[in-house]
């Protein structure tokens, strides 16, 4: 046990987000998503959901303030563009407590598929609310 480590973030995820650089994305998504098959590294995080593993990551992780539009992305809500599920609007809350001023931004249902794809590492969590997925961009660490 580590000091200041929220307790859910075990040896898998902390040495990823310790490997990641700046512009660096992780994706964070719901028990339906298709993990396996995009993943170039996948960490298992069954038994939580979304909305909290997020909190955890983003309690160690800061956001790229070089890419505000590109920092937090959500997955967009089939034939409904402008709908707003209750998990995504978590997703906001958690945004706005650990790194405030960032909005999260929605990118189409393949489109999301395609950059998930790119990203260093896909965490793969038991969340069973639809369009429980996100992806959030590393930023830097001011001295």
């Amino acid at each position: 046990m580590l000091r200041g480590i929220d307790p859910i973030i075990g040896p898998d995820l902390l040495f990823t987000l310790r490997a990641m650089g700046h512009g660096d994305e992780i994706t964070i998504v719901d028990a339906n998503f298709p993990a396996v098959a995009m993943a170039k590294r996948l960490i298992r995080m069954d038994g939580h959901d979304a909305v909290r593993v997020t909190d955890a990551v983003l309690s160690l992780m800061p956001l790229d303030r070089f890419a505000p539009d590109e920092t937090a992305i959500r997955m967009e809500v089939v034939g409904e563009p402008d709908a707003v599920p209750p998990v995504c609007a978590l997703f906001q809350e958690v945004i706005d407590h650990r790194d405030p001023g960032y909005k999260l931004a929605k990118l189409e249902r393949f489109a999301f598929y395609e950059r998930a794809k790119q990203s260093f590492a896909i965490i793969a969590t038991g969340e069973r609310r639809l369009y429980g997925n996100v992806i959030l961009k590393m930023g830097v660490i001011d001295p």
